[in-house]
């Protein structure tokens, strides 16, 4: 089994090359999983910087003292894949969020579609944009990713025509679309950018909006998957097509 990975704003260690993980992640290492003396453990940045060490005491209920090797970056992947995620309803989109991050996403935009029953708005939507993110980076960590994904704030219709604009590869689930995606040309670099709809669908005016800014719909099968679920199919299938899964 792999080694568990814990996040760290820093990479610090006394003169012996002893690094101390203490605060929420320490704790979940002593309290939680149990770590002791002889266990490897991986600590990462979140944004690509990881090192690889072995626990060599325990302080307390929230103190783990680890042996820390070389720092090293891992290189971003290519080409950059970014989901936007119509808002689902309820919890759902934690779970597109989860899954996305385990497969290998690396940006996730909720958009506020015209069809989507849940809006977020004031309070509740920093509240729910803050359980996407925190969605994300336990999700990057139970993955043992060292780059997790990035979550931008809600866009509007507008902002993800934009986004869709300025990509190498930009396309649009739907069922009306005539080419699966499992066939359309991608790049071998850049950036690639798939909408996934809320449960009403994407509007016509907006898929009119999204073709004009070089967005085509495309379609994954024969079946219409759930929001939740489809983006985590499409990335599976766009990962393996680009030979990020290779």
């Amino acid at each position: 089994m792999t080694a568990p990975v814990f996040v760290v704003d820093d990479f610090g260690t006394d003169g012996f090359g002893h690094h101390v993980l203490d605060g929420p992640e320490g704790r979940h290492a002593v309290s939680v999983k149990r770590l002791r003396a002889g266990e490897k453990v991986v600590l990462t940045d979140g944004a690509g910087r990881r090192a690889e060490g072995e626990v060599t005491a325990t302080e307390g209920r929230d103190r783990l003292v680890v042996r820390l090797g070389d720092v090293v970056e891992e290189p971003v992947e290519s080409p950059r894949l970014t989901v936007v995620q119509a808002l689902p309803k309820g919890d759902r989109g934690e779970l597109a969020v989860e899954t996305m991050t385990e497969v290998g996403v690396d940006a996730v935009v909720p958009w506020s579609a015209a069809r989507c029953v849940t809006q977020w708005r004031g309070e509740r939507g920093l509240k729910s944009l803050g359980k996407w993110r925190a969605t994300a980076r336990e999700a990057g960590k139970q993955s043992r990713r060292t780059r997790f994904p990035e979550v931008a704030d809600a866009a509007t219709t507008r902002q993800v025509a934009s986004l869709l604009a300025e990509a190498d590869f930009a396309a649009v689930l739907h069922e009306s679309g005539t080419e699966p995606l499992a066939t359309a040309g991608l790049p071998s670099s850049g950036s690639i950018v798939l909408v996934v709809g809320p449960e009403g669908g994407v509007s016509p005016e907006e898929l009119e909006l999204f073709a004009q800014a070089g967005a085509k719909p495309y379609r994954l099968g024969r079946s219409v998957l759930r929001t939740s679920t489809a983006g985590t199919a499409a990335t599976a299938v766009l990962l393996t097509r680009t030979g990020r899964w290779s």
